[in-house]
């Protein structure tokens, strides 16, 4: 378990007859942000509470912090702070008053001190008297990020920690979240959104309880194999062609941004043929790096769906 926060093998679990986790193996760095992407129904939370001690599989093995995920789940979880993404504390109690519940909770003998710096530390610190419930999201979800950290926790999970709040929120909260984990904390972030995958520093691709892929953020694209050029057309032509190249040899997927369209796929050779020989006038192509987007959605169009027609 040196340089490791948690390391499984053979996940599995099952609920109503459907497998939802599918032997899954996975080794979580200490101190990384690591991602875990991909649709809803996905697996993603049922992992993440398998790894942790919260849930017990019903088949594999592990550590969480240096402790065994089935016989020590109390000790994981004492070291564990995990935010939901429903907002779960007192809308009819303050700022204040929630931590303070909290940190009762958790029978810490010096909780005022504690307050204190989590209000400080989350600048809460002015709006400590406002009410919870006429919080913003974003306010929301910096009070529910300081009570996780009220005990001082070695592992932090968040479960869709940004849905439905505002684009400054959002980067807000992530900046907090490196500089949890530029002091030691390890962080397992749910999530589907790309612009929160960049973030991370390690992803895992998750579809219908199997993993697909797994590694460092900026190395997931070129390890699904894909080659991705970028074609420009003018507006009244742009879903024309789009219909057009879907159809054309080499491509399995083209993705359009405003007039942009990203043409993928896995024959390096037949996309550079086809670019070579449509360029022209209307249309610019230029070979690009492929995003963390295109491969998410390569990868998901290639998996089958273990709950279609109620299989398990």
């Amino acid at each position: 378990m040196t340089g490791l926060a948690i390391s499984v093998r053979g996940l599995t679990k099952s609920f109503n007859g459907r497998r939802v986790v599918d032997d899954l193996a996975m080794d979580v760095p200490r101190g990384a942000i690591f991602g875990f992407l991909g649709p809803n129904g996905s697996g993603k939370t049922t992992t993440i509470r398998m790894m942790c001690g919260l849930l017990t599989p019903e088949a594999g093995e592990g550590q969480c912090l240096g402790f065994d995920i089935l016989r020590q789940s109390q000790q994981i979880k004492e070291r564990v702070g995990y935010m939901t993404q429903r907002f779960s504390l007192y809308e009819d109690l303050t700022i204040a008053e929630n931590l303070d519940f909290m940190a009762r909770m958790y029978g810490m003998k010096d909780r005022k001190a504690r307050v204190a710096r989590a209000l400080q530390d989350l600048g809460l610190a002015d709006r400590a008297d406002q009410l919870a419930g006429g919080l913003s999201g974003g306010w929301k979800q910096r009070l529910s990020l300081a009570a996780c950290m009220l005990h001082d926790p070695e592992l932090l999970l968040l479960d869709e920690p940004t849905a439905g709040v505002d684009p400054k929120a959002r980067r807000d909260f992530w900046d907090e979240i490196r500089r949890l984990s530029a002091r030691g904390v390890t962080v397992l972030v749910s999530t589907h959104y790309m612009d929160e995958a960049v973030q991370c520093d390690y992803i895992v691709y998750i579809a219908y309880g199997r993993k697909l892929v797994a590694g460092p953020s900026r190395a997931i694209p070129a390890m699904v194999g894909l080659t991705t050029w970028a074609v420009e057309a003018p507006m009244a032509r742009i879903a024309a062609l789009e219909a057009e190249l879907r159809a054309a040899p080499g491509v399995e997927q083209v993705a359009r941004f405003g007039t942009v369209l990203h043409v993928s796929g896995t024959d390096a050779a037949a996309l550079a043929a086809l670019a070579a020989n449509r360029a022209g006038a209307e249309e610019a192509w230029s070979e690009v790096k492929g995003g963390l987007e295109e491969a998410f959605i390569w990868l998901m169009g290639r998996t089958p769906d273990n709950f279609a027609g109620g299989a398990s």
